[in-house]
């Protein structure tokens, strides 16, 4: 999707009608049907009629519906590319050694990194990881994708500080963990195409509920932006059927050696008391 269109979404959602709310939602998720399909049949779908779709297009600054419509079309190949059609385009230029995947693919992580390094608001990452530190509790949530930097990042921070848990850890319920949030909490969502509805809803809660929201995502038309006190776009371009979470992870651990900086003593004497228990229990062995 444009760059264009995510920015200009981002920056109007919030004073669209609920109506009009429901046509730009229709239109991040499904860019394609928008860019290829008549407004008529559209409406089939959603029960939206073809005016709500020019009135979204005006609000968002476009001259036309056909104007946003173009912008779509525009970077439509690269923002809408499904997994399976990224997995062929893969094994069509590197499974015959045309092009080394390897070299693509570190090139690819590398630039993701440098990107995220020139746009990143250091005074911004700053301020939310203080916000963190002075938290009651700290709750990460992230789901298909990234559930596993959630979880990473979750196990870095309970090294340090004892407030952080991970929202869907296995044999906990997410409504509980949500339903105990409030002010003074914070909550780390970390969600990019295609998004979860259940992570999404999540996230509306907590900051219903009072709770300081950090967003991790890599698109101005992430949902969950809408519900945020913070965000971090972080670039996610590959060559694999999937986004890269390399310069995700990059930021993920930044935040957490920030958070350590700030706790002092704490941290430190925190970290060797669960190392010293981890070898007693055998997780890990001296040698």
């Amino acid at each position: 999707m444009s760059e264009s269109f995510e920015k200009r979404l981002a920056e109007t959602y919030g004073q669209l009608s609920t109506r009009l709310q429901t046509a730009a939602d229709y239109v991040a998720k499904n860019p394609v049907d928008i860019a290829t399909r008549s407004l008529r049949s559209v409406e089939e779908d959603t029960g939206l009629a073809p005016a709500t779709f020019t009135r979204l297009a005006r609000a968002m600054g476009y001259a036309s519906f056909a104007e946003l419509r173009t912008d779509l079309r525009g970077k439509i190949a690269q923002d809408v590319n499904n997994f399976a059609a990224r997995a062929e385009r893969l094994q069509a230029e590197h499974g015959k050694g045309q092009q080394s995947f390897f070299s693509a693919h570190l090139s690819a992580c590398i630039a993701n990194i440098d990107q995220m390094a020139a746009q990143l608001d250091q005074e911004a990452l700053a301020e939310a990881v203080d916000t963190l530190y002075r938290a009651k509790q700290v709750v990460v949530l992230g789901a298909l994708g990234s559930t596993g930097l959630a979880e990473y990042l979750s196990y870095m921070a309970e090294y340090c500080v004892g407030n952080w848990r991970l929202a869907n850890r296995m044999g906990s319920s997410i409504g509980a963990t949500v339903s105990q949030l409030g002010k003074g909490d914070a909550m780390i969502v970390i969600t990019k195409p295609p998004f979860s509805d259940t992570v999404l809803k999540a996230a509306q809660l907590a900051h219903e509920h009072g709770a300081y929201v950090i967003v991790l995502t890599d698109t101005y038309a992430c949902p969950a932006l809408r519900y945020c006190s913070a965000s971090f776009l972080v670039p996610t371009e590959s060559p694999h059927f999937y986004s890269s979470y390399v310069a995700s992870m990059a930021l993920a651990e930044t935040m957490i050696g920030m958070l350590v900086s700030r706790s002092g003593p704490e941290a430190k004497a925190r970290i060797a008391r669960i190392e010293n228990i981890n070898l007693q229990l055998g997780i890990v062995s001296e040698g």
